[in-house]
């Protein structure tokens, strides 16, 4: 239990971003454009960092958005301010990416649609100075501000990254980081927020849903089946009370995720996983039906109980396939640092090579306790015959109840 409490806190922490070593004070500009900024903000999402001088008289503002680790040739960067509202449409973007001739490309975009491919056109407010440099992986936008029909100095600000087509802006991903790129901005306290409230909520809910179904499908239930499978040559009945809680528990927590998978999905209008949902959606109905067929077992010695034990082992076995599955397609949204995703398979491997080890266990455990019963039966047929036909039925410890 201890083991399977650790490997869940790793779990947790493969969906809660990691903090930049880098941080924006430290930072020095160079080359052709020296310049300092008085205030600076370390970005949470996608290796960015924002540096900006406000002059409240002029309602004027220079900046210097960077983006860091990445390649310019294969990806367009973006930042964005939205007068109107928290999110993309409506943003007024400065766009900048290298061409595949060597220069770099940087322009204003006004973003009006969820479909719109960062078109070039006027922003709502003036820009000028409007430059970009490439340098160690790093993009750096810079660009002069003329916020006259602003009212507030607290800004939506937003920041994005994604592929190019050619010389051309792609669509970026729909999913983990690059859905949280967004907070606000506060031109003279020189702080930057996180997120909205409604995207942090949203950030944790997703959090939430994927650490549930990561130890409910992806751990508990694997580990479950090796209760099943192995225990029962070394206890019984023991083994059949383990497996039955152990499993309960898991879908307990798996329903839980997938409550909260209906929920984020009901919230995420135009965003959908239809392979992740569709696989949850069997899951969930498997599960339950695993779960109420409990309730029909046939007793040890009646005759269609072989038929019971052959659906509940393949069902089992398939919730186990379809939810290890299901998190790696999770993993896929979600879009957590690399290493995270190999721990987990780091611990599916595991499994595996624990289940490989008690496989060879049990099978020498059986043959040995058969050579015992054969040399007995040698010596004392008829009695051993009637002792082994009470202990295999009263106690599960033949030879077809080993193989379960």
């Amino acid at each position: 239990m201890s083991n399977v409490f650790l490997i869940s806190c790793v779990l947790f922490t493969l969906f809660v971003p990691s903090t930049y070593a880098q941080s924006c004070t430290n930072y020095n500009f160079t080359s052709n454009n020296q310049m300092s900024f008085t205030s600076c903000s370390d970005l949470p999402y996608l290796n960015s960092f924002l540096h900006w001088n406000y002059n409240p008289s002029t309602k004027t503002v220079k900046i210097a958005y960077r983006h860091t680790k990445i390649n310019a040739s294969t990806r367009w960067v973006a930042w964005a301010i939205n007068p109107t509202s928290q999110g993309m449409v409506g943003s007024q973007a400065l766009v900048a990416y290298q061409k595949s001739d060597g220069k770099m490309s940087v322009y204003t975009s006004p973003i009006t649609s969820y479909q719109t491919q960062l078109q070039q056109g006027d922003l709502s407010f003036n820009v000028s100075d409007l430059s970009a440099t490439y340098i160690n992986n790093e993009i750096t936008i810079f660009a002069t501000l003329k916020l006259e029909d602003f009212n507030s100095t607290i800004l939506n600000q937003l920041w994005q990254e994604g592929p190019l087509s050619g010389d051309s802006p792609a669509m970026h991903d729909t999913a983990g980081v690059n859905t949280q790129s967004a907070g606000a901005l506060r031109l003279l306290s020189g702080q930057s927020g996180t997120t909205s409230t409604k995207a942090s909520s949203q950030f944790n809910k997703r959090n939430l849903h994927g650490l549930l179904n990561a130890v409910s499908w992806g751990i508990m239930m694997p580990i479950g089946v090796l209760f099943a499978r192995y225990l029962k040559v070394f206890s019984d009945p023991a083994w059949f009370y383990l497996h039955s809680i152990w499993q309960i528990t898991a879908y307990v927590i798996g329903v839980a995720g997938w409550a909260t998978g209906l929920q984020l999905g009901s919230e995420s209008n135009g965003i959908q996983f239809t392979a992740h949902r569709i696989i949850g959606f069997v899951l969930f109905s498997l599960a339950t039906l695993q779960a109420s067929a409990m309730l029909l077992r046939p007793k040890r010695d009646h005759k269609h109980r072989i038929y019971w034990n052959i659906y509940h082992r393949a069902v089992g076995y398939s919730i186990v396939v379809l939810g290890i599955i299901n998190i790696f397609k999770g993993l896929n949204i979600l879009k957590p640092q690399k290493k995270w995703e190999t721990y987990y398979i780091a611990t599916l491997v595991g499994l595996g090579i624990i289940a490989a080890l008690l496989e060879v266990i049990t099978w020498c455990v059986v043959i040995k306790r058969n050579k015992s019963v054969s040399n007995t039966v040698e010596k004392n047929p008829q009695g051993l015959h009637e002792s082994n036909w009470y202990n295999g039925h009263e106690n599960g410890t033949n030879r077809t109840h080993y193989r379960a």
